[in-house]
């Protein structure tokens, strides 16, 4: 029940994300003149702040009760998504942006801890995988409702509708029965309650450092969100402009096409990640790393092609494999960090990941836009996808020791 909550409010979370894309096209005839460089900032704007209060939250969270951070979350986004319906310029369009940042680093970097102590090693793949396809299908409802309600109501109605939902679903957030840190790591009762009895130190965040595998992962992470965070954002428009597709045609197929891919891609994943895992103990890192360079080839075949018989089903193959990695490698962030830091950790992978990622490519994906073409954006893009493949097979080496430091620790701090 409680991984089930978690899941709606995530989709919550990636259609309140998505629905901006699915309008991007009605905000930029809202507001005439206006650069395509301009409109991108409208990404940062939720991302930057998102990335830098992050490491706030995560702090928190390693110390207080999770769920109140996530109710919080929840609300304070989906009251900044309904104020967007009521701005009267750029500028107020680009404050609710931020304030939608805030609240979703609150449940960003908890949420995914709660399920690491709810499920062991071997199911916490799988969980971790059904709670991520919240973001293509979250994504592909913020693409779907944004092109079809703006397109009947206006943009600003796209808004209202997806931000009201939120104020309600973040109520049944302090209901959750909050399991222990660590509780699924396989310690003892003893060990676990010495264990968290010890205070977490500035040392215990600086050994992330020495992480290999935390280091690799996110590192494959960030070239990752670069390229997905800046094809996700320009992509409707792109159908738009130079494949001709109307606004809500537009976003309504690439929708579908994410939503099926997202959901068989995760999930496929997720599976095949946790089979390999019984005989190759990086195999998350193996499996993140193979389908994203698998991805390239289909990807820029979609770009160059002007037949749709054939670039829809690059595109349909290419998001596939680029989904599947969504489990593995969130995965590796939770088994290779101590569950008392583990919020933490997942506060400093977000902000690395987007400083570095998708705070950025669609600002860039913009500038080249203004300057050449959309088709051109995309197509400098396209690298950074084998980039973060070879980063996480660059992994796979070290993610069988690093994990098993994780209990290691605990039973040492449990014997001490």
């Amino acid at each position: 029940m409680i991984l089930g909550l978690l899941f709606c409010i995530n989709l919550l979370n990636y259609i309140d994300r998505y629905v901006l894309p699915g309008v991007l096209t009605l905000i930029e005839q809202a507001f005439p003149g206006i650069s395509k460089e301009r409109l991108g900032w409208l990404a940062p704007a939720f991302l930057i702040v998102y990335m830098v209060t992050s490491p706030i939250f995560g702090f928190l969270g390693d110390r207080a009760p999770r769920k109140l951070i996530v109710g919080l979350g929840v609300q304070l986004w989906s009251v900044a998504t309904t104020a967007a319906a009521a701005v009267r310029s750029y500028r107020q369009l680009f404050l609710s942006r931020m304030a939608v940042g805030i609240g979703e680093a609150a449940y960003g970097t908890t949420a995914p801890t709660i399920i690491a102590d709810l499920y062991p090693k071997a199911a916490r793949g799988r969980a971790l995988s059904f709670f991520y396809t919240a973001i293509p299908v979250g994504g592909a409802l913020g693409y779907a409702l944004g092109g079809a309600i703006g397109a009947h109501w206006g943009w600003r109605a796209a808004f209202l509708v997806v931000g009201l939902p939120g104020l309600l679903v973040g109520l049944a957030a302090y209901f959750i029965v909050e399991p222990a840190r660590g509780a699924s790591e396989g310690a003892g009762e003893q060990q676990l309650r010495r264990f968290l009895a010890r205070a977490v130190r500035l040392r215990d965040y600086l050994a992330l450092l020495r992480n290999r595998s935390f280091l690799l992962n996110t590192a494959g992470m960030a070239a990752y969100t670069y390229a997905v965070g800046g094809i996700s954002y320009w992509m409707p428009t792109y159908l738009n402009q130079q494949r001709r597709l109307p606004v809500e045609v537009a976003n309504f197929r690439f929708g579908l096409v994410t939503v099926a891919t997202g959901l068989c891609g995760t999930l496929l994943g997720a599976q095949l990640a946790d089979r390999l895992a019984k005989r190759i103990r990086g195999a998350y890192f193996l499996v993140s790393g193979v389908t994203m360079v698998l991805a390239f080839p289909a990807f820029y075949l979609a770009l160059v092609s002007d037949d749709p018989t054939v670039y829809w089903p690059a595109l349909i193959v290419a998001e596939l494999l680029i989904f599947a990695n969504t489990g593995p490698s969130n995965t590796i962030i939770a088994n290779v960090t101590l569950p008392s830091l583990r919020t933490g950790a997942f506060a400093v992978n977000i902000f690395i990941i987007h400083a570095l990622g998708d705070a950025i490519s669609p600002v860039i994906m913009g500038a080249v836009a203004d300057r050449s073409s959309l088709g051109a954006a995309f197509l400098s893009t396209s690298g950074v996808v084998i980039l973060s493949g070879l980063l996480w097979l660059a992994g796979t080496p070290f993610l069988g020791r690093d994990t098993d430091r994780v209990l290691q620790e605990m039973q040492g701090a449990g014997t001490d």
